[in-house]
């Protein structure tokens, strides 16, 4: 696939930089929900409809996080590079370096090295999904699986809506999402009685090769990722588990593995469930009594994901694979396109044109960055970062939320922590980390000594060792937090 076209230059001004940074409750005056996305998801059940956020009192704030007074004296590119140069040129970090600092106050380039150049960029991809999907989308937008009458009696119709957090019944991997078992009993509700014979399951919203280009072929056995179909349950896992180290094992056939666990709660048996398609003409929920005859089309039940700021939130936090495919996916469909890869890598680039990006060092083959293939530039991901922070987007300033913090949660909890300069970071850096065989990459933001919000890309190559590459990563991080450069 060739590199996507366009692309313009332009300088990000600081709008409301503090946006981007969690403060403290006492020093900030406002609530903060302290704790990874698993302890602040709602945990009501899911509806028909979208419901209001929860009521229940929010935790008390936990300080792991450093204010940005905006204060501080502006750095110098000089004092940047004294800094952070020899950290940047050292053997474990790898033998190739492409990096990018930037003050997002100023929007001055305090460091570059090779930052216009694309290289591998692993799980950092993720951030241009993630920005994609909530402009195109809308943070508070949510994904529906429905259930319709079939054309022939007793059949029923379960429809794929692209959440890959659907979940058969209540677990901790995505609280709050919306439920099988409470599908089931919405159509059961609608058909009055009657027992349904048979299950058709229809994945059409997406369509296209089920794998991307770039991806090893052990990645789905290892447990990686999934096949990326329109229909799933727990990010296509065959248990609702999120192993921290390793892979999660996930089902051959997602959609089936979901529609058999929702016939299994209809009393359809598994010989009855088939692959098809819901009638072509659809109609509204019926205002038809319950023991009144369903006509093909008519919705019999409808379940709701978390708002997409939370199914993006996760998707970053915890560096899901699979979540990050399907959530690509809406990017293309919102502008009407099918929900291939290929629409969907080119959907994301568009999207990052017309932020004023430069699309053209955004080469992608995915949207999770499993693929070798992809490529984007530092320069690209720290001007994304600038933009969400300076408040033009207010959608893309969502994507804060989600980013792991160094020392506290997802895929950050157990970074910066040897030698024991780099936990100077803890609690203050915030990035999106990503990792290949030889690949080590991070970006994200963090504050200085001094007060100074940055956001910075460090993206390494050819390093021996991934556990000493990531503390060397780390290092570069750190050395900018206690920077008075």
């Amino acid at each position: 696939m060739p590199a996507r076209a366009g692309g313009r230059k332009s300088r990000t001004k600081w709008v409301f930089a503090l946006a981007l940074v969690v403060v403290l409750g006492a020093a900030a005056g406002v609530a903060v929900k302290p704790g990874p996305v698993d302890k602040w998801l709602s945990s009501a059940e899911p509806s028909t409809r979208p419901t209001p956020a929860p009521t229940t009192p929010d935790p008390s704030p936990t300080p792991v996080l450093v204010a940005a007074s905006g204060g501080g004296a502006p750095l110098t590119p000089s004092s940047v590079t004294k800094a952070i140069d020899p950290l940047v040129k050292s053997a474990a970090m790898g033998t190739k370096v492409h990096a990018a600092v930037l003050d997002v106050a100023t929007g001055d380039v305090l460091y570059a090295r090779n930052a216009d150049t694309m290289t591998t960029p692993a799980s950092t991809t993720k951030l241009l999904t993630a920005a994609a999907v909530l402009d195109a989308r809308g943070p508070s937008h949510r994904l529906t699986t429905r259930v319709v009458a079939g054309a022939q009696p007793g059949e029923v119709v379960l429809i794929g809506g692209g959440d890959p957090t659907l979940a058969t019944t209540k677990n901790r991997l995505f609280p709050g999402a919306a439920r099988l078992d409470l599908l089931a009993a919405q159509v059961k509700k609608s058909l009055g009685g009657a027992e349904p014979t048979r299950l058709l399951y229809d994945t059409s919203l997406f369509s296209g090769p089920e794998t991307a280009k770039g991806w090893d072929p052990s990645d789905i056995s290892f447990g990686q990722v999934s096949r990326i179909q329109a229909l799933m349950v727990n990010a296509g896992r065959i248990r609702p588990i999120h192993n921290e180290f390793g892979g999660d094992p996930r089902s051959p056939d997602p959609a089936i593995a979901a529609a058999k666990a929702f016939a299994k709660m209809l009393g359809v048996p598994s010989s009855a469930v088939r692959k098809g398609k819901a009638p072509t003409k659809a109609a509204g929920p019926s205002s038809a009594p319950a023991t009144a005859d369903v006509t093909p089309g008519q919705e019999l039940g409808a379940v709701q994901s978390p708002p997409m700021v939370q199914l993006t939130d996760w998707m970053l936090e915890q560096s899901d694979n699979t979540a990050a495919e399907a959530l690509g996916r809406q990017v293309a469909i919102a502008d009407g396109k099918p929900g291939t890869f290929d629409d969907t890598t080119e959907a994301i680039a568009g999207r990052m044109r017309d932020l004023g990006l430069p699309a053209d060092e955004a080469n992608l083959y995915d949207a999770s960055g499993l693929s070798r293939n992809n490529g984007i530039s530092p320069t690209m991901l720290t001007r994304l970062l600038s933009l969400a922070a300076s408040g033009e987007q207010p959608a893309l300033s969502s994507i804060f939320g989600g980013l792991p913090v160094a020392g506290w949660s997802g895929t950050m909890l157990k970074r910066f922590v040897s030698p024991k300069p780099n936990q100077g970071g803890q609690g203050v850096v915030r990035a999106k980390t990503g990792t290949l065989s030889g690949v080590n990459t991070m970006a994200g933001t963090l504050t200085t000594a001094d007060g100074r919000l940055l956001v910075f890309a460090i993206m390494a190559s050819g390093s021996a060792n991934a556990i000493t590459g990531r503390a060397a990563l780390d290092a570069v991080a750190a050395r900018l937090v206690r920077c008075g450069c």
